[in-house]
């Protein structure tokens, strides 16, 4: 509506005007060098629009002839991107279906004229990697670390290949360059803890595991698991070198592991086997008294010897209280059988297997059975056993 009122305004004023404007048709005269020029104002204004036009034509022309020249001599250049583009996604869509050979091949075709040729080259090697085919895997690996900011990512790579191809010593180097710390990225840190369980690096394991839990890479349980493993496998060797080792290890534990059983129990063995054994059964005794676990009274139950009446009295004592538990009554049944009292062994080894059915428990009290002369007894508790 507006827009209407607006040219009606303008078709008004035209025609109010153009009486006043009839007989004024101006005056342009132009003179350079020899030549002069006279002619109208709007003759003038009308030749100015066409050479503009035709100004604008030319110059459309010459960048068109221009643009058209560059193109056709570019032409075989755009050809190649838009083969390389076709082949990574040919590849692409067999590394989906896990066609390794088409995979690879197309994938190190693409990486010739490809936009991101580093992508293609890793893809590449994956596909060599599923087949087999080490020598060209390395290859493009190497390819692929010419570009700079690839180098890390190259490095994890070739890493994981090694370790699945079983060189753990190569993949360690590489691993060791990449210097694993709470910066690192996840893959690097998974794959660390990897090639340390397979060297059995414990004590690199230990160093990794804060690391692990802060960044939440794995489970509770499976961290609990590994945690575990790890320090039980840190004692044990430290047992089987010296003292000094143990001692080392076991003040290398933070506080809180220190005061688990399954820990305190090795310990103890451990002081025990370098000649430390009151230490050993005053640490276990401790444990005894205010809860029952089973790493501590098995491993008083190795330890305690018909010698050691003190101790043992303690342990009898604790039969109001742990009377009921299963690991006691086996502890107290070991102790018996250690001073060959097998009559006074049964009635323990009895209740213990009534209330946790084992295996082994089953095993010792078809053993005690024999040596009573219970041969029936024996038989159906061999029987037991092997169920």
């Amino acid at each position: 509506m507006m827009r209407a009122l607006f040219y009606l305004v303008v078709i008004l004023l035209g025609l109010c005007v153009s009486p006043y404007l009839a007989g004024a048709n101006g005056y342009v005269y132009l003179a350079f060098a020899d030549y002069e020029i006279e002619t109208s104002l709007v003759f003038a204004i009308l030749a100015a629009i066409v050479f503009y036009t035709l100004l604008q034509l030319v110059e459309w022309v010459i960048v068109f002839l221009v643009n058209l020249l560059l193109s056709s001599r570019l032409l075989p250049e755009r050809w190649r991107r838009k083969a390389a583009r076709k082949h990574t996604l040919n590849g692409a869509l067999s590394l989906a279906e896990e066609d390794w050979p088409a995979a690879e091949k197309a994938m190190a075709k693409g990486a010739e004229k490809g936009e991101i040729p580093t992508l293609n080259l890793l893809a590449a090697a994956r596909a060599a990697q599923h087949q087999g085919n080490t020598e060209q895997r390395d290859n493009y690996l190497l390819e692929a670390d010419k570009e700079p900011t690839a180098k890390k990512a190259v490095a994890t790579t070739r890493m994981r290949y090694l370790l699945q191809q079983g060189k753990l010593d190569d993949a360690r180097a590489i691993l060791d360059e990449l210097n694993p710390s709470s910066k690192s990225k996840s893959p690097v840190l998974l794959l660390a803890l990897e090639l340390y369980q397979s060297q059995q690096d414990w004590h690199a394991i230990n160093l990794l595991l804060p690391i692990l839990k802060k960044r939440q890479l794995l489970t509770d349980e499976k961290w609990q698991a590994i945690a575990l493993q790890t320090k039980t496998a840190m004692l044990n060797h430290a047992i089987d070198t010296n003292e000094q080792e143990l001692e080392k290890v076991w003040h290398w534990l933070t506080r809180a592991a220190r005061k688990q059983p399954q820990y305190i129990a090795i310990y103890a063995r451990g002081l025990a086997k370098f000649d430390r054994k009151p230490e050993a059964l005053k640490l276990l005794l401790k444990q005894a008294k205010a809860s029952v676990h089973g790493d501590i009274y098995a491993a008083l139950a190795e330890l305690v010897t018909a010698a050691d009446v003190d101790t043992r009295q303690i342990l009898f004592a604790l039969e109001k209280k742990f009377a009921d538990n299963a690991e006691y009554q086996l502890c107290i049944a070991q102790l018996y059988l250690t001073s060959k009292e097998y009559r006074l062994a049964k009635p323990w080894l009895q209740k213990a297997c009534d209330q946790n059915p084992q295996s082994s428990s089953w095993q010792l009290l078809a053993e005690t059975c024999e040596h009573l002369g219970e041969q029936n007894a024996a038989i159906l508790n061999y029987r037991r056993a092997l169920s």
